[in-house]
């Protein structure tokens, strides 16, 4: 097997790795900590990682850079680049220390009015050792990057993985013993010590890198930095999109709080994973079809092929969490913790429309157009922050992700009209025919599912029997009814192949 297929494996092996450990372990550490004791290890994560976004781009850059020049054979250009890249991030780290030692002189004064002094005393500690860690630790996933760059998947990926299950059962024992939320701070700064170690060691023994700058002029820097400020752009909205809003929480309200609007957003999330899992593997598609000049007509049909079959596992969740979501989140985390299912719902109507329309971000990137939409998302997310903030004074964490969401509606319904009259994409049209057929039968499911949620009980087997329930009426209505022929012909031809693999194993 290649290192790009073991590579695919790993990455879908770590996913679903995180999805189910995080479920498992989530609880486990809300009980252990307490509300307001996870809300601020929550909080102070939050806080930094508005700092991370000073690596501007760059770990992405080192994959693109190192991969072109070894591509192109240029020894002398790769050690200079990773010269250069060394130099850039030893000015970052030091951004880094400056931004963090102001910050730490002054998270008193941030937080104020929502923070006891035993919880200041904490946070600052964490956010402390969380900036040391993140002040060694960009520089450091530079060599994942060459790692990347190199097309060696395998190794980092690897590492990555027992890194995670490994501080996945360390936590557990350090918060049995009684460690709380510091303990679990030094332990992922240790353990990122190590993974940066492990790198720089394979970086160095087993692809034989070399650092040494040959010169070091403007065009260097232009030529990185006019890659690595779009992802930069990206990564901005990405923290204004998912963090911001436990930062603001973290000002305005409490921990706790906090604590209840990170468990919505993490579900909120995962609500994604399930569509990009089919979505992200069309961007070769995209550049196949703007390469060979494929027609707005064309680039329409395809992303209406795939908004259908991302549009059907988004409804197939979205009916199954607003039925029995509430039940899941007090059997997963407890009552107090009602909201969280509240915002997750929230995350999951306003996400649905960029998640079915995610080819349109395919197609805008195969033909590099998307500084349009990095420049509106990032716009319309800081006020809907803005909104946000406001509305969190009265409503807390619900009022939070309202104001959020907000602003994502707005930027997409101005993406929608930008796909329309700029790509020339049929938009009427993707409306009309995503939602045949496979609206109407959603809506027949939901009816069933509110009869289904009527069968009496509370527990997890309870929960268990509905779900299964509704599985089977919904795959069985929107089988008969919500698909279209070749999506009947897709449904069938899968199976069958997971039948002769089945028979082969």
């Amino acid at each position: 097997m290649s290192q790009l297929k073991k590579g695919a494996f790993l990455n879908y092996a770590t996913i679903i790795t995180t999805n189910i450990v995080g479920l498992l372990l989530t609880p486990f550490i809300i009980r252990q900590l307490g509300d307001a004791e996870f809300g601020l290890y929550t909080l102070i994560g939050a806080f930094v990682g508005y700092i991370s976004v000073l690596d501007f781009g760059l770990y992405n850059t080192i994959v693109r850079f190192v991969a072109k020049l070894r591509a192109e054979n240029d020894r002398k250009g790769e050690e200079n680049f990773l010269a250069s890249t060394m130099l850039i991030y030893g000015v970052i780290s030091l951004l880094v220390l400056i931004i963090g030692t102001v910050c730490y002189f002054n998270i008193e004064s941030i937080f104020a009015g929502s923070l006891t002094g035993e919880e200041i005393e904490k946070a600052k500690i964490m956010f402390i050792l969380m900036v040391f860690s993140l002040a060694i630790g960009l520089p450091g996933n530079a060599f994942e990057g060459i790692c990347y760059g190199y097309e060696r998947f395998v190794f980092p990926k690897s590492v990555k993985l027992v890194r995670y299950i490994s501080r996945s059962v360390m936590v557990v024992a350090v918060l049995l013993l009684g460690g709380k939320a510091i303990s679990m701070v030094v332990l992922d700064v240790v353990l990122n010590l190590v993974v940066i170690g492990t790198l720089m060691y394979y970086s160095f023994r087993k692809l034989k890198i070399t650092f040494k700058l040959h010169e070091f002029h403007r065009r260097i820097l232009k030529e990185i930095f006019s890659y690595s400020i779009w992802i930069f752009m990206f990564v901005l909205i990405g923290q204004f999109q998912w963090k911001v809003g436990q930062m603001v929480l973290g000002v305005v309200a409490d921990t706790t709080s906090v604590a209840v609007f990170a468990v919505g957003v993490m579900l909120g999330t995962y609500y994604g994973a399930f569509s990009t899992a089919i979505s992200g593997v069309f961007l070769p598609r995209a550049t196949q079809m703007t390469v060979g000049n494929a027609s707005p007509e064309e680039l329409t049909n395809m992303m209406i092929k795939i908004g259908r079959l991302s549009f059907m596992i988004l409804m197939f969740i979205l009916g199954g969490f607003l039925l029995f979501g509430k039940q899941f989140v007090l059997l997963w985390v407890g009552e107090s913790y009602t909201d969280s299912w509240l915002i997750a719902l929230i995350i999951m109507i306003a996400y649905t429309l960029p998640l079915v329309q995610a080819f349109g971000n395919s197609i805008l990137e195969a033909q590099n157009k998307l500084a349009f939409k990095a420049i509106i998302y990032l716009i319309f997310l800081i006020l809907g922050t803005g909104l946000g903030a406001y509305l969190a004074r009265e409503y807390g964490a619900i009022g939070m992700i309202a104001g959020s969401v907000t602003g994502w509606m707005i930027v997409q319904n101005v993406m929608n009209f930008y796909y329309y009259k700029v790509i020339k994409l049929n938009i009427p049209r993707f409306f009309k025919e995503v939602a045949s057929k496979i609206l109407p039968t959603f809506l027949l499911v939901l009816g069933t599912g509110y009869l289904i949620d009527l069968i009496p009980g509370h527990g997890w087997f309870n929960l268990a029997i509905k779900i299964g329930i509704y599985s089977i009426i919904f795959a069985s209505l929107i089988y008969g009814f919500g698909m279209i022929e070749f999506e009947r012909d897709l449904f069938l031809a899968t199976i069958e192949k997971l039948k002769k693999n089945f028979n082969k194993n």
